[in-house]
């Protein structure tokens, strides 16, 4: 019997393969204000298996609650944001809390303001991905909203103005 001399090297790099996971598909988006706004952050993006995990902190907003999605074109060139147009929705569901069955691909959580305008948040996000698909986010903006998502209201929520617009870039 004949044993191949390439066989425990072979072995080891294949054990050294398995040991380090595949690099994690990172998105982010630079939040810049809208005209006449101050709203500023940043929101990145992180595939961990089946899911994303979401966190972003943006600074500049009044406090209290802010809609928060991700919109269907990735151009924030518009003076008001309305150049990313509306919700990411590639599945054709109808807006509603993220939590909720049956939501945009593009509905998040709110932003919660303090008292000094910032808000942080982490998340996960199951129905969008990073990189391929029908669902990939990358090439996509992120709007922060002037008021509270009734994640009943549609297609919108009722959150009103934009008052942030950064676009997804793969990192």
């Amino acid at each position: 019997m004949r044993h191949s001399a390439t066989a425990p090297l072979f072995s080891a790099f294949l054990a050294a393969c398995l040991a380090f996971p595949a690099q994690a598909q990172i998105a982010t988006a630079t939040l810049a204000p809208t005209a006449g706004n101050t709203t500023a952050g940043t929101v990145t993006f992180t595939q961990k298996g089946s899911k994303i995990a979401l966190e972003a902190k943006v600074s500049g907003l009044t406090p209290g609650n802010h809609g928060f999605h991700i919109h269907e074109k990735g151009d924030c060139g518009s003076a008001d944001g309305m150049s990313a147009e509306g919700h990411f929705n590639p599945t054709g569901k109808p807006h509603g809390k993220p939590s909720a069955p049956d939501h945009h691909a593009g509905d998040m959580p709110m932003l919660v303001a303090d008292a000094a305008g910032n808000a942080s948040l982490s998340s996960d996000l199951d129905v969008v991905t990073i990189g391929s698909g029908a669902t990939d986010i990358v090439g996509k903006a992120v709007i922060v909203h002037k008021d509270a998502d009734d994640f009943t209201t549609q297609p919108t929520g009722n959150s009103g103005a934009r008052v942030a617009c950064g676009v997804i870039r793969k990192s």
